[in-house]
């Protein structure tokens, strides 16, 4: 390799690198390790972490996850497979893939689910793409201020180079303007209109018109929603969505510290062919059974790929079988009841919380499992107070503090936390 790339020894490489900032010490490398002595030294290191029972949310939700998921996700032909290229030696892959496709797009209320994306924030940015490749010479995108900011990062990264405008709706009363929206849509060039449900704040909103608005002025509907919520709220077809995206670390996968998690996207009919990723199809083999295969896949993902409305070719494969097995396993009234569980744990916080005194909504909206409060006091020193005894105590957003309750969260470990609060 030296002789190929001209260089007669290994320190000719890095020859223009600098001594002043040259490493020359010896690498801080353990020596050799048993199995047993391994294990003992990750089991150390894992228990530097503390378990603090977990009253935050914004985007990441600490639900519960039946042990038999983990059992079957560790299985080898689950744990090790790649994209299922091959049609014919890939049937399991491809079925599980199709069950969620199809467990996806019932929860969202939409006709088509893709084969998962890689997490919520990416499938909005996706949504986005798919929106302005949907449109004729539209490079808008209006998106509301009700969206968390995580995702309006990313959507602003996406939008840098491909000479797209993204504009905030703006927010009245905690809530996208409808009418502001209007008028933004009137001035013409919007490609789609993102909105999240619930919103940063935890606010359910109310999109009546919405969808209409949008479609008057040729601009598609996007709705961004936590997963586990669409079980007992409207889902995003039922707002007359074009596009329904979100994550769905919700059903059931651990936080574990940000990821791996699951985005989905789901969309109408129509727009099929526009959608990113891919799509897994039940057809019959020659002998009339049933079989599974890929399905519409653009050949720009894979041949010219400067044409391509994404590049995405992946997907979260093993992340959507957990999600998969979850909603197999809890079915219909178990997602429900997991999410009543969630609403009634966090209406009964948020009352506690407003009976000491010290707390306030910020807005005075319904909200689902998650609500944003004001603090009369030091939020910095409350927060650490929370820490101290074992709580994260929400999230810190704005100079409020953002609450979330799950399903997981007793009435023991509430009354706990308003007491802390309230010293």
């Amino acid at each position: 390799m030296l002789e190929k790339v001209g260089v007669e020894q290994l320190d000719s490489l890095y020859a223009q690198i600098p001594e002043s900032i040259r490493f020359h010490g010896d690498y801080r490398l353990p020596s050799e390790m048993s199995e047993m002595e391994v294990r003992d030294t990750f089991a150390k290191l894992g228990s530097a972490n503390r378990q603090l029972t977990c009253f935050a949310g914004y985007g990441v939700y600490d639900h519960y996850t039946p042990s038999v998921i983990p059992s079957l996700l560790q299985r080898s032909e689950f744990l090790t497979s790649y994209t299922p290229y091959q049609a014919e030696i890939s049937q399991g892959t491809l079925h599980y893939i199709f069950e969620y496709q199809s467990m996806m797009a019932e929860l969202t209320g939409m006709d088509i689910s893709n084969a998962s994306m890689y997490d919520g924030t990416t499938a909005a940015a996706e949504a986005m793409m798919m929106a302005v490749a949907a449109g004729k010479k539209v490079n808008k995108m209006l998106v509301s201020g009700g969206v968390s900011p995580k995702t309006r990062e990313v959507l602003d990264t996406y939008a840098l180079h491909q000479e797209l405008e993204l504009v905030t709706i703006p927010l009245k009363d905690g809530v996208t303007d409808l009418q502001a929206l209007r008028t933004l849509l009137a001035e013409g060039g919007v490609a789609g209109v993102m909105v999240q449900q619930p919103n940063v704040y935890g606010i359910v909103e109310d999109f009546t018109g919405f969808a209409e608005a949008c479609h008057e002025q040729k601009a598609l509907f996007i709705v961004d929603s936590v997963a586990a919520d669409l079980a007992v709220l409207k889902t995003p077809g039922e707002w007359g969505a074009d596009i329904a995206v979100g994550d769905g670390q919700s059903l059931g996968i651990p936080m574990l510290f940000g990821g791996p998690y699951v985005g989905y996207m789901c969309c109408t009919e129509k727009l099929i062919r526009k959608m990113p990723g891919r799509i897994v199809g039940m057809t019959k083999d020659n002998r009339e059974q049933r079989a599974f295969v890929l399905t519409l896949q653009a050949r720009e993902q894979h041949i010219r790929r400067q044409k391509a409305t994404s590049n995405i070719c992946s997907n979260q494969s093993l992340m959507a079988l957990f999600v998969t097995v979850y909603m197999s396993l809890m079915g219909r009234q178990g997602l429900k009841e997991a999410a009543e569980l969630s609403y009634a744990g966090a209406h009964y916080l948020c009352d506690e919380l407003l009976k000491t005194g010290r707390f306030r909504l910020v807005y005075e909206k319904p909200f689902f499992n998650e609500f944003y409060m004001n603090y009369d006091g030091d939020v910095d020193t409350l927060y650490q107070r929370f820490i101290d005894a074992g709580f994260l105590g929400g999230v810190k957003l704005d100079g409020g503090i953002l609450f979330a309750v799950t399903e997981k969260r007793t009435k023991e470990e509430i009354d706990e936390l308003v007491k802390i609060a309230a010293l």
